[in-house]
This record gives structure tokens, sequence and C-alpha cells, in this order.
């Protein structure tokens, strides 16, 4: 019995020194931007509740992200006051569209996300895909630094943690991600993307709203091109190290049966 006793102690040993401090470490990359290192890696609510991780960064100036998003066919969202909060209600209940509704605020560095974009899915406001970035005071390749938080909006319903009504998000918050920086590389609009270490891999994260999320933990990297470039770009795409093609590789799988 003492032996399976010191057999079971130290295999639990192992196991968290494995999953909690080995792969992590062998994860964790940002050779592509050292800046990034030290950016934070998830939103707040106005509560200051932990909210939508940062999963998508963009290089490149204001006019340049702005233009970027208008050429993939995504749309600047109204400001929040009564005509537009009247609009994406009615928009929620009568099915009309609303190809410009609101996006309820997060926050970092202290403030309300800087940009916003969105694109609505079906007849409604109440299905759409949506990205919030801020922009950081940090700098790669002497060109500005933008976080943001891609996340689809599923329906509407009650937030799980406060009882207002509000949307929910899908899941999968990788596919988002991917989304935004895929329209972006079809519009020609990205010169060279990579990874880097985000959140970090999660099966049950919550954002500020009770909703789940999981996550390979990578944050996508794009630089755009300049508005003054006229040419259609195919972008260079930066290998991750090994230990995280094999990581993503690994959820890929676990990813379709989650």
């Amino acid at each position: 019995m003492r032996r399976l006793v010191h057999l079971i102690g130290g295999s639990l040993a192992a196991y968290l020194v494995l999953a909690y401090l080995v792969l992590p470490a062998l994860w964790t990359h940002y050779e592509h931007a050292p800046v990034l290192a030290t950016v934070p890696k998830r939103t707040v609510t106005r509560a200051n509740v932990p909210g939508d991780p940062l999963n998508v960064a963009l290089v490149g100036s204001d006019a340049e992200v702005v233009a970027a998003f208008a050429a993939a066919g995504w749309r600047r969202p109204a400001p929040i006051d009564v005509e537009s909060s009247v609009a994406i209600a009615e928009s929620v209940l009568l099915d009309r569209p609303d190809p410009a509704a609101p996006v309820s605020n997060l926050y970092l560095f202290g403030r309300k996300e800087d940009l916003a974009f969105e694109q609505e899915v079906g007849d409604s406001a109440r299905r759409r895909n949506h990205v919030r970035f801020w922009r950081s005071e940090e700098r790669v390749d002497e060109r500005p630094l933008w976080l943001g938080a891609a996340t689809f909006d599923r329906g509407v319903g009650v937030s799980h943690l406060t009882g207002e009504i509000t949307h929910h998000i899908a899941p999968d918050v990788d596919e988002e991600r991917d989304r935004v920086i895929g329209d972006l590389e079809r519009a020609g609009q990205l010169r060279v993307v990579f990874q880097v270490t985000g959140v970090g891999p999660t099966l049950r994260g919550r954002n500020g709203g009770g909703d789940r999320y999981y996550t390979d933990g990578e944050m996508t990297v794009g630089v755009l091109k300049a508005t003054d470039a006229g040419a259609i770009y195919t972008p260079v795409r930066l290998a991750n190290p090994r230990a995280v093609h094999v990581k993503n590789a690994v959820w890929q799988r676990l990813r379709a049966w989650l």
C-alpha cells in the first residue's frame, strides 16, 4: 500500500510539473514580435470582470486598419445611443437587417475599444462576426500595434453573470480569429502573418457574460500593407516553433471533438 501511494503521488507530481511548467514553457513563444510578451492577453468588462480573450493583432496605422476591413467587406458599427439601441432591438425582435448594429464595450488599457468591425450573418443582428481593437503603445517595425478580440455572436439572451440582455458568443473563438485574418488575406491586405502566445490553451474559459470558450491559446498577428500600396499581396506566413506546431496539430483534433 505504501508503494502504491508513493507511485500515485509521484505520478501526480510528474503530471503537475509536465502540465503546468514544462509544456507551457515549450509553448510560450514571441520570436517574431518580442514586444507582445508583455501586453495583456484578455479584455475586461466595465465592472472589471475578465472578458473576451485577445486572439488577433494587426500592425499598421489607424487608416490602414480601417481601409483593410473595408476592402474585406466588414463594416464599422454605429456608436451606442438611443437611435442605434432601438434599431438593434427592432432588428433582433423583428428579423430586420442592421449591418451597422452597435457592439457593447469591452476595456483594455483602461479604455473601451478604439475600433470595431462586424459582418451581419442572416437576416438580423442576432448573429454576426465581430472584432474589437485597441491601439497599444507598442510598435512593430516602427508601426502601431493593435490588439484585438474576435468572437462570433451566436444569439441574444441573458448574461449568465449579471442578468443583462446581451449577445452570447460561440465557444470556438479560434474560428473567428481565423475568419478575421482569412478575410483580410483574401482581400490582399496582409504582407506578413505569424502567431505568438496569447491567453494560452484553454478548454473552459469564461468571458464577461459567463459564456464558455475554448482556444489553442495563440494570437494571430497580421502586418498590413500600406494604404498607398496598390498591390494585392499574398502574405508571407512565418512558422511557429516545432513544439507549438505539434501542440496546434493535437488541438485541431481536439477542436473537432469539442
